[in-house]
């Protein structure tokens, strides 16, 4: 048993470290890392006990080692769960300036929190009292199994949902085609919501120095002003690109009364920050997905022309003869050996899920052992180290489906989980939750194991039976639950939930699960053209991101036809139906970097240019990317599609002109004094804009 302490223990340390130096944000202090670490260890720490505590089940050994452990875990996740973390989480939302401010926030919000919760367990505790008068237990046992029964509950849905989901999204992801598509949808969605947080950001910006305009330097909250500056000068030093588009001030810019309004100021710009760059990690993780996976479809369809070397668009190519290996085997493991390993990998997981589901759904018939993993840990009975991995891979498993759906949830809801960008606040929170459901998956696993001759585990002998523990859930309540799960799960699976929602109606607040929904509408035209745009900027030596300007909005009505070739990499076509332009209303709001972007969005109409800059470029790669009639365009002369797409938006254009003519409405752009805001008021003008845009192109 020690020997495997030896290797799980460093293995979790060491798990608990990367996962949380992956995640946070830099912002992140050292005492929520630490906290955050520790609980998500002691979590780990309740599942890597579970084979070990099988294991001195079966041999009937000295158990005081696992006891201890035990105690010491579970009760650490249960303090920090409901106590230290709600409390640090609450300090850290706080904008205030001081420490005392800040824990006197935290405790007023969780008195809040803590007031309902022990409502719900008075209410508990006056029905056990008025239907069980004869109740033997105690009320730390009753609040134990209170804890438990919630997260066996929720926590049988969350299991459910991801027991479909893994397996079908690992299949879904392994069709290159398909991925494509989704991703366009991705693109197109994350550029809108970096546009709409990059001006909530910028209006932060202007709101605080225009408070701090007009704070006095004698004014009792100017210290607190001064922090505000200071954080707000730092913020801007540190990213040098970002260029703040202006903003603007609203309704409520009485931010100077008090300190609690000022506190809220600082609040309002730590959060529209942290906002902004959430949103720009996810949209530089998603822009080089789909441009990675561009790489892959199009070295995949030209294998035999390149020599059956990889050739990527992120890298030089490789030197001398060990690098030309190297191409040879990254070819080989993209284009051909993941695909096929991601397939397999779904069919086995999904194996595993009907397993789970099969022992979940035989629990209840106490005579009937239907449970694999029950079966295969009673086979190997006498080994220790196969005991345990065969226990810990399927409860691993449990563990990842259940925190798969709590995060995909909760991401739409609660907090944010991003690589390198995630925020003290949802850092607290996801490590609460995860605290939370290890118990309960432990306990749910270690009900679908049966041991020979009535064996029962310490954690078992610890948690008790729910149904004497809390006697008004009735009879049975562990071996009921359970076929809920399966019930449900099957339901999810046949997309059961969707085609109802689908015949109701388009209730997108219900579509959660459906976040890849879209895939099969074909591609988004919007995000198509941001990741040409976003290839050619990084083919001229810029990154990811680092130019990034949203088309999202202004291609909502456009459509593209594309008709898949062998894998789904055929020329498209662009047609603009119809655009609106919107002219910016002049505001109490000052630009605060002129030079950020130009006028009416001049590179919505611009076709990158795929001419690879000259630190990366070479013979061979140039070669490769002309072959693409999609990417690729002649230097200094527009292809056809182009043209065609600045024909069509010259139509649209036109179109409203005489809709607006025939409504005889006019514009707000019209009524301006400025008489260069109706550039919009003849054909002529519509020509110099595309002649513009054409010259740029070129």
């Amino acid at each position: 048993m020690w020997v495997f302490y030896l290797i799980s223990l460093p293995l979790t340390v060491g798990m608990v470290g990367v996962t949380l130096r992956y995640f946070m944000g830099p912002d992140v202090a050292r005492y929520v890392r630490f906290t955050v670490g520790y609980t998500w260890f002691c979590s780990l720490s309740i599942v890597i006990l579970v084979p070990a505590d099988i294991w001195t089940a079966i041999v009937n050994h000295d158990m005081g080692g696992i006891s201890f452990f035990w105690s010491l875990s579970y009760w650490s996740t249960f303090l920090l769960t409901w106590v230290v973390v709600p409390i640090i989480q609450g300090y850290e939302d706080a904008g205030d300036f001081t420490i005392r401010e800040r824990l006197k926030t935290s405790a007023q919000i969780n008195l809040i929190y803590y007031s309902c919760v022990g409502s719900i367990a008075l209410f508990g505790v006056i029905l056990l009292i008025i239907f069980h008068k004869n109740w033997g237990g105690t009320i730390l046992g009753f609040a134990m199994a209170c804890s438990n029964t919630f997260g066996l509950v929720t926590g049988a849905f969350l299991l459910g949902f991801g027991l479909s989901e893994i397996p079908k999204g690992i299949w879904r992801n392994a069709d290159w085609t398909l991925r494509h598509k989704v991703l366009s949808h991705k693109v197109s969605k994350m550029a809108v919501e970096l546009d709409d947080a990059h001006q909530e950001f910028s209006n932060a910006i202007v709101v605080a120095q225009a408070t701090s305009k007009q704070m006095s330097k004698r004014d009792p909250l100017r210290p607190y002003m001064n922090i505000i500056d200071n954080m707000l000068v730092q913020m801007l030093s540190e990213d040098p690109t970002f260029k703040p588009q202006g903003g603007k001030l609203g309704n409520d810019m009485d931010y100077d009364t008090d300190s609690k309004t000022m506190a809220a100021l600082r609040r309002q710009l730590q959060k529209a920050r942290e906002r902004y760059y959430r949103y720009k990690s996810e949209y530089v993780n998603v822009v080089t997905e789909a441009l990675e996976l561009e790489d892959t479809m199009k070295n995949n369809e030209h294998c035999s022309s390149n020599g059956w070397k990889y050739i990527s668009s992120f890298r030089p190519e490789r030197k001398g003869r060990l690098g030309s290996y190297l191409d040879v085997i990254e070819l080989l493991w993209r284009c051909i050996l993941r695909k096929q390993l991601e397939k397999l990998l779904a069919i086995i997981l999904g194996c595993m899920s009907a397993a789970i589901l099969l022992a979940e759904a035989t629990i209840l018939p106490s005579e009937v052992d239907l449970s694999m993993f029950s079966i295969l840990i009673n086979i190997v009975g006498k080994h220790e180290m196969l005991v345990q991995v065969t226990a810990l891979i399927p409860l691993m498993y449990m563990c990842v489906c259940t925190y798969y759906s709590l995060f995909k949830i909760g991401m739409l809801t609660f907090y944010s989980l991003t690589p390198r960008q995630t925020s003290s606040v949802s850092l607290l929170m996801i490590c609460s939750m995860v605290a939370r459901y290890a118990p309960p998956i432990s306990y749910n696993f270690l009900n679908l194991i049966h041991l020979e001759n009535g064996a029962k585990t310490i954690f078992e002998k610890r948690m008790g039976n729910i149904d004497d523990a809390v006697p008004f859930f009735g009879k049975g309540f562990n071996k009921i639950y359970p076929l809920i799960m399966v019930i449900y799960t099957i339901l999810i699976a046949t997309n059961f939930f969707v085609r109802i929602i689908n015949y109701f109606g388009n209730w997108k607040i219900f579509r959660y699960q459906r976040e890849e929904s879209d895939d099969l509408d074909g591609f988004d035209p919007s995000g198509l053209i941001i990741l040409q745009k976003e290839r050619s900027w990084f083919l001229q030596g810029h990154k990811v991101g680092e130019l990034v300007v949203p088309l999202a909005r202004s291609f909502n009505n456009a459509t593209i036809d594309l008709e898949s070739g062998s894998q789904g990499m055929a020329s498209h076509r662009l047609q603009a139906s119809r655009f609106t332009v919107e002219e910016g209303e002049s505001s109490q709001s000052e630009p605060l970097n002129p030079s950020a972007h130009s006028t009416f969005k001049m590179q919505l109409g611009m076709r990158p240019q795929l001419t690879r800059h000259e630190t990366h470029s070479n013979p061979t790669e140039r070669d490769f990317y002309s072959t693409d009639a999609e990417t690729v365009t002649t230097p200094g002369k527009p292809s056809s599609a182009i043209a065609s797409t600045w024909e069509s938006m010259k139509i649209g254009f036109r179109n409203l002109k005489s809709s607006v003519n025939a409504q005889k409405f006019i514009p707000l752009s019209q009524v301006e004094d400025d008489p260069h805001s109706s550039h919009l008021s003849s054909s002529e003008s519509l020509d110099e804009i595309f002649m513009r845009i054409n010259r740029q192109a070129a």
